[in-house]
């Protein structure tokens, strides 16, 4: 099936309130699913404090994957909220951030290993917790990128949701306490076909001793592609260039 075979008619009203899943990401839990192009992906801090790492994929080609660098140094940003981008690292828009009211995403303090668990939480294994045992984000990323013949050399540096870590003067890493309340959300809207993967495991900053991390729900709704006028295509002239040649992918 070609890229244009995979283009859906516009999307009816109804279509666009009336979620196409809806999930419960648990404490620990792994998950990923193919976004198609327009669809929308919701998650929601349901009890507040909530950390989710994510990492993002073209699904048509997954050798083209979330860069880092090149979505902060287009934007002009440190952080991700409403308005911009995840640019991928040929240029072309992997989603965009629609909806958000955190106002701020960590993008450059990565994740956690199982040696860090082990050294701030303690052991907790499988034989001793069951389905509890604490799982940590690289081995739940090697996991779920396992699903679709990827492995350690496609890690990347990885999106923290509904996380704030702040630098002051020095450069030094500080984290933001209560960043996200009960209830908080980001929404993001697939520009190309994404392979999207998330870990909800803590943030290897998180200086709480307990290993506790919090539900968050997850809401896909069908949608199109960012229009002419839409507000992350207008957010910064980058993005123009960046959205022309996500859709000259398509023609």
């Amino acid at each position: 099936m070609s890229r244009n075979e995979l283009r859906d008619p516009l999307p009816s009203r109804e279509q666009l309130v009336q979620p196409l899943l809806q999930e419960q990401l648990r404490g620990g839990q792994m998950w990923s699913r193919v976004l198609r192009r327009g669809q929308r992906l919701r998650l929601i801090d349901v009890a507040g404090g909530a950390s989710v790492a994510a990492l993002f994929y073209n699904a048509d080609e997954t050798s083209e994957r979330y860069n880092m660098p090149d979505t902060l140094k287009a934007q002009h940003i440190a952080r991700l909220t409403a308005g911009f981008v995840l640019y991928s690292d040929m240029g072309r828009v992997l989603c965009s951030v629609v909806s958000d009211s955190v106002g701020w995403h960590d993008t450059i303090t990565g994740h956690a290993s199982r040696a860090h668990n082990e050294a701030r939480y303690g052991a907790g294994s499988y034989q001793k917790l069951r389905n509890d045992f604490f799982r940590n984000t690289r081995d739940n990323f090697l996991t779920e990128l396992g699903k679709y013949d990827l492995g350690k050399r496609d890690l990347v540096a990885n999106l923290n949701f509904f996380v704030k870590v702040a630098a002051d003067e020095e450069g030094r890493l500080r984290w933001v306490e209560g960043h996200s309340p009960a209830g908080s959300h980001v929404e993001l809207r697939a520009e190309l076909n994404t392979l999207v993967i998330l870990s909800n495991t803590p943030h290897p900053l998180d200086p709480s001793p307990r290993y506790a991390p919090q539900p968050v729900a997850l809401e896909i709704r069908a949608g199109s592609p960012a229009g002419a006028d839409d507000a992350c295509r207008q957010s910064r002239p980058e993005n123009e260039r960046g959205f022309q040649l996500t859709e000259a992918y398509f023609t």
